[in-house]
């Protein structure tokens, strides 16, 4: 199991330094059904625009 999840979208609620997401859970949607080829097929669905901009 991953210890870190990484993230660069500096404008979610979730990012904290060090590109680090500081959400308790991560959910990942695929745009194919329960099943995807690749990465270009799912979303993370946890971002949430921060406050700041």
């Amino acid at each position: 199991m991953a210890k870190d999840v990484l993230c660069e979208v500096r404008n979610c609620h979730y990012w904290a330094e060090g590109n680090r997401c500081s959400a308790d859970a991560i959910y990942v949607v695929s745009h194919a059904g329960n099943m995807a080829s690749d990465s270009s097929e799912t979303d993370c669905k946890t971002f949430t625009p921060s406050n700041e901009a």
